[in-house]
């Protein structure tokens, strides 16, 4: 019994010890838990919507057919839904929602007003879905959509080529710091409990930039931009300054309008700045109630971000920034 009760207390020895291990790693683990279930929550909030519904057959399709998509027949009646023959692909924050209401404001723009996401979530719904989706349009008319998100997605090029090797590219680019805190206070406002800008944007402190982090990724403009040229020549490629957007919508709206091969339609009589905003607003349009500005999520204020982690993180994005500027031909000014 003696030796049983010695074995007894030494396995009780044992197991206590084990346990109070196991409390310590159980407790030194649950920061690191609640970060993971925080940025779980960041990337759910960060992923774009569900596919849109394809509208209900109102009318019998015609028997004519788009050249290179066999099976894929044209709705008749008056004008018809077309593949968009421009697209904005990009980036986020970047001011795709302004340029895309600007360029409706142009009679011969026919845009998709949401987001379809088609070449990086729907996909598999099949091209005859993604067109019937589009709005009608009549002959000189254009179609276009945005999503912004096509810019970083790795098969949106080839499958945008695939649709069409003439389809035209706007990207709307922005300081990629700025960029960066407005996709943070974006998602912020959704999920207050999110980490500090710097504890997401540096490994350690401030340590190495963790490109990892999606609002981080974004800004990599050399990097995505050099996959897309493998499937589009440059040509096809219109990049839109988000600053000069707010500084100059006019300007800005003239140089789209050029690229689609539209009259300037859209100019400076049709802005105006709105200072609590802080960007531009439409002027009344003729017969409309009011002046019409973007919703309430555009405009909001940023939160503040130590000046030690905007500089870190200019000094990351420069050497990106520049062959971003020699392979676009611009120099946005960014630094």
């Amino acid at each position: 019994m003696a030796g049983s009760g010695g074995l007894g207390g030494g396995a009780g020895g044992g197991q206590g010890a084990g346990a109070g291990q196991g409390a310590a790693l159980r407790a030194s683990r649950a920061p690191m838990l609640l970060v993971a279930l925080v940025l779980g929550a960041y990337c759910l909030c960060a992923l774009p919507g569900r596919c849109p519904p394809a509208p209900a057959p109102s009318e019998p399709s015609s028997s004519v057919h788009r050249p290179g998509a066999p099976g894929l027949p044209l709705a008749s009646g008056p004008g018809r839904r077309r593949f968009p023959q421009a697209l904005i692909v990009g980036v986020k924050k970047g001011g795709t929602r302004a340029l895309l209401e600007f360029l409706r404001l142009h009679p011969d723009v026919r845009a998709l007003g949401s987001e379809p996401h088609f070449f990086d979530r729907c996909y598999e719904r099949g091209l005859a879905w993604y067109r019937s989706l589009m709005p009608r349009t009549l002959d000189g008319q254009i179609t276009m959509e945005k999503t912004p998100s096509y810019f970083v997605t790795r098969e949106a090029p080839r499958r945008i080529h695939a649709m069409s090797p003439d389809t035209k590219l706007i990207v709307v680019v922005r300081n990629p710091v700025t960029r960066a805190i407005s996709d943070y206070a974006q998602t912020l406002s959704k999920t207050p409990g999110l980490p500090s800008f710097r504890a997401l944007a540096f490994r350690h402190g401030l340590g190495p930039v963790d490109t990892a982090w999606s609002a981080v990724r974004i800004g990599l403009y050399a990097q995505h931009l050099d996959h897309w040229l493998r499937y589009f020549p440059l040509s096809h490629f219109l990049f839109v300054s988000g600053e000069r957007l707010v500084s100059d919508p006019a300007g800005e709206v003239g140089r789209v309008q050029d690229f689609l091969g539209l009259k300037r339609v859209v100019t400076d009589k049709h802005f105006y700045f709105n200072a609590t905003k802080g960007f531009p607003c439409l002027k009344k349009a003729q017969g409309g109630s009011r002046p019409r500005c973007l919703g309430k999520s555009k405009g909001r204020p940023h939160p503040r971000v130590p000046q030690a982690v905007v500089r870190r993180l200019q000094e990351f994005y420069r050497p990106f920034n520049r062959r971003f500027y020699q392979m676009t031909g611009q120099d946005f000014g960014w630094g």
